[in-house]
């Protein structure tokens, strides 16, 4: 089942939380989707790996981007809107993966543009569900947009 990739599926999580992070990648290594994962600590750093500039001037754009809404510096929201105002890089679908689930936070990054809304859940079981749920859509269901 699923699309076959001629490379593997480029993963940029942006998150602030070391420990949502690991739970994140352990979940995504848990597949058989061939993939690479790329992670920063917050949005600035995010433009910049999007960039490539600054200390990320090595960085390969990501097939998709996994975006946690509160973090320092330049949160989620000024992320997604700061890519889907970019010519260059608003097709890259971005995956908002947080733990609020406020009205306004729901609807505001969808009003960004935000290709899908997921709630971490607390449970580890159910994290690593909805993570592994994420990583089949985007890792075999979906045809992504080729990398320029």
């Amino acid at each position: 089942m699923g699309i076959p990739r001629p490379n593997p599926v480029r993963i940029l999580v942006v998150d602030d939380d070391p420990g949502d992070v690991l739970m994140i990648e352990e979940a995504l290594g848990d597949s058989d989707v061939e993939k690479v994962i790329d992670v920063v600590g917050d949005g600035e750093e995010a433009m910049e790996f999007l960039r490539a500039e600054g200390r990320h001037t090595e960085a390969v754009r990501p097939d998709v981007i996994l975006l946690d809404l509160n973090m320092p510096r330049m949160d989620g929201r000024q992320v997604l809107s700061a890519v889907k105002q970019d010519e260059d890089l608003r097709t890259i679908p971005i995956v908002v993966l947080t733990t609020s689930n406020a009205d306004t936070d729901i609807v505001g990054s969808y009003t960004l543009q935000a290709n899908a809304y997921v709630t971490k859940p607390i449970d580890l079981d159910d994290f690593n569900d909805v993570v592994h749920r994420i990583d089949e859509f985007f890792g075999r269901v979906v045809v992504l947009p080729k990398r320029p």
